[in-house]
C-alpha cells in the first residue's frame, strides 16, 4: 500500500512499527550472536554445525535491516517485520532437531521471542496469532524430524501447551497494545482539535477585545462629542442672534452688498447648527427600552445625508418618501444605519468611477411599517460574496479602509426594530440595500 494513501492514524502506525522493527532487527542481531556462548556452553560437539547457521541468519537479517533504511521500508515495513522474526525462529528449530529434540534447551528461545513480540513490538493481533503458530509448528516439525522422533511424548505435549500458551499471551498481549496505541492516537488527535479550536476560540476573543475597545473609544469620543458640540451650538447661536440684529438695521437695508453678506453668513450658520443638531442627535444615544421612540424617517435620511456630505461630494442623491414618514425606533441608531449604507455606495461608486454616479434613497409604506431601500449604479457585489457581506469582519476594502463592522452592526440594530436588512446585486451595475421599520400605532 501506498504510503501517502493511509489513514493518518495508520500512516503514524506504519513509522511506528519501521522505528521499532529497526531497533528489533539490531537486538535480533546481537542475541543471535550472543548464542554462539550458549552453543559453546551446552552443545560443544555441534559448534561447527550450529555457527554457521547463525551467521547466515545474521546476514540475512543485515540485508532486512537495510532493505528498512530504504525508501520501501515504510511500504513493506509488515512483512519485512515478520521475516526477520521468522528468522531465528526457524534457526531454534533446526537446532533442536539437530541436537537433542524434544529434550533441547533450545526451545526456551522460542518463549522469549514471543512474549518480546507480543510486548515491545507492533504488530497486529492476528499477526501475532499467525506468529505463535508458525513457532508451534516450526517447532513441532524439529521434533517430528529428528532422528530419535518423539521419543518423550509428555514432554513433548508439555512444551507444546507451554509455547501456545505463550503465543496466546503474546497475542492478547499484543491485541491490547494496539488499542492502546489507537486510543493514544485517538486522543492526540482530539487534543490536536482542541488546540487548533482554542487558537481559533483565542482569536476570536481577540478580534471581540478590539472590537470592545473600539466600541468604548467611540463611546468616549460620543460623550467628549455630546461636550463639545453643546459649546459649538453657543456661539453658533450667538452669531445667529448677531446676524438676525444686523439685518435689521438702516444700513443693512441700503447697502446692498452688506445685505447679501448677511445672507450668506446666515445660510452658512444655519448649516453648521443642522450640523449640530445632526450630530447631537447622533451622538446622545441611550440603548434600551426607552430608545423606541416616534420619530421622522426623512429627517432621519436627511441627517444621515448631511453628516456622510464629505463622502457623497459628486454624487447624485435623490430621496422619494411619502408624506407621512414617523416611524417607531431607535434614532441615533437609524441614523447610523443610513450613513452607513451611503458610506459603503459612495466607496463602490468611487470604485466604479461611472459619469453620473447615483444613489436613490426610496421610502414605501406596506402594511404597519415602511421600506426603506438605499440604491446605488456602482459595481455591485460578486455572487461569490453577497451572502457573507453581513458577516463581522468581512470586508472587500483594501487593508485599513475598515473593520468589516459596518453592515454586520446595521443587521443587528436593524433586527432589533423587528425588522431585516437585505442586499440585492447585479455583479458590476447596481446594488440596492432595503429594511424596514414599523409605524407608531
Amino acid at each position: 500500500m501506498n504510503p501517502s494513501t493511509l489513514s493518518p492514524y495508520h500512516q503514524e502506525l506504519s513509522e511506528f512499527r519501521l522505528a521499532y522493527s529497526k531497533a528489533g532487527s539490531i537486538v535480533s542481531l546481537v542475541l543471535v550472536l550472543m548464542g554462539l556462548g550458549l552453543d559453546y556452553t551446552l552443545y560443544r560437539e555441534y559448534l561447527g554445525t550450529l555457527a554457521p547457521a547463525r551467521l547466515v541468519v545474521v546476514g540475512l537479517t543485515l540485508g532486512i535491516f537495510k532493505m528498512l533504511h530504504s525508501p520501501l521500508g515504510l511500504r513493506w515495513v509488515r512483512p519485512l517485520t515478520l521475516l526477520w522474526l521468522a528468522l531465528p525462529q526457524v534457526m531454534i528449530a533446526w537446532m533442536i532437531g539437530v541436537t537433542d529434540g524434544v529434550d533441547s534447551i533450545y526451545f526456551v528461545g522460542l518463549h522469549l521471542a514471543l512474549y518480546a513480540t507480543g510486548i515491545i513490538l507492533p504488530i497486529t493481533f492476528f499477526e501475532s496469532l499467525a506468529f505463535g503458530l508458525f513457532t508451534y509448528v516450526v517447532y513441532a516439525l524439529a521434533c517430528h524430524f529428528h532422528p530419535e522422533g518423539l521419543q518423550d511424548f509428555n514432554r513433548f505435549a508439555g512444551i507444546s501447551l507451554f509455547i501456545l500458551f505463550s503465543a496466546t499471551v503474546s497475542s492478547f498481549c499484543t491485541y491490547f497494545n494496539e488499542r492502546g496505541r489507537l486510543n493514544m492516537f485517538a486522543l492526540q488527535r482530539q487534543v490536536s482539535e482542541k488546540n487548533a479550536s482554542l487558537q481559533d476560540i483565542n482569536r476570536t476573543l481577540a478580534e471581540v477585545k478590539g472590537q470592545l475597545l473600539q466600541r468604548e473609544k467611540m463611546a468616549a469620543i460620543g460623550t467628549l462629542s455630546a461636550g463639545l458640540l453643546h459649546e459649538l451650538n453657543n456661539p453658533v447661536n450667538y452669531s445667529l442672534m448677531a446676524i438676525n440684529m444686523a439685518q435689521t438695521l438702516p444700513a443693512a437695508r441700503s447697502d446692498e452688498l452688506l445685505k447679501e453678506s448677511l445672507v450668506d453668513a446666515k445660510e452658512g450658520m444655519t448649516r453648521i447648527q443642522n450640523i449640530v443638531t445632526d450630530l447631537k442627535t447622533f451622538a446622545y444615544q441611550n440603548p434600551g427600552d426607552n430608545s423606541q421612540r416616534p420619530f421622522l424617517l426623512e429627517q432621519a435620511i436627511r441627517s444621515a445625508q448631511r453628516l456622510a456630505g464629505h463622502e457623497l461630494k459628486g454624487v447624485t442623491v435623490s430621496i422619494d418618501v411619502p408624506q407621512d414618514t414617523h416611524v417607531l425606533g431607535d434614532e441615533p441608531a437609524i441614523i447610523g444605519v443610513l450613513i452607513n449604507l451611503l458610506s459603503n455606495a459612495a466607496h463602490a461608486l468611487a470604485k466604479a468611477q461611472r459619469e453620473q454616479p447615483r444613489i436613490d434613497v426610496r421610502v414605501q409604506t406596506e402594511g404597519g411599517r415602511l421600506r426603506v431601500t438605499v440604491r446605488d449604479n456602482g459595481q455591485g457585489i460578486l455572487p461569490e460574496n453577497i451572502g457573507r457581506v453581513f458577516e463581522p469582519f468581512f470586508t472587500t476594502r483594501d487593508v485599513g479602509a475598515g473593520l468589516g463592522l459596518g453592515l454586520s452592526v446595521s443587521y443587528g440594530i436593524v433586527q432589533r426594530h423587528g425588522g431585516l436588512l437585505a442586499v440585492e446585486s447585479e455583479a458590476g451595475a447596481w446594488t440596492a440595500f432595503t429594511f424596514d421599520l414599523p409605524r407608531p400605532e
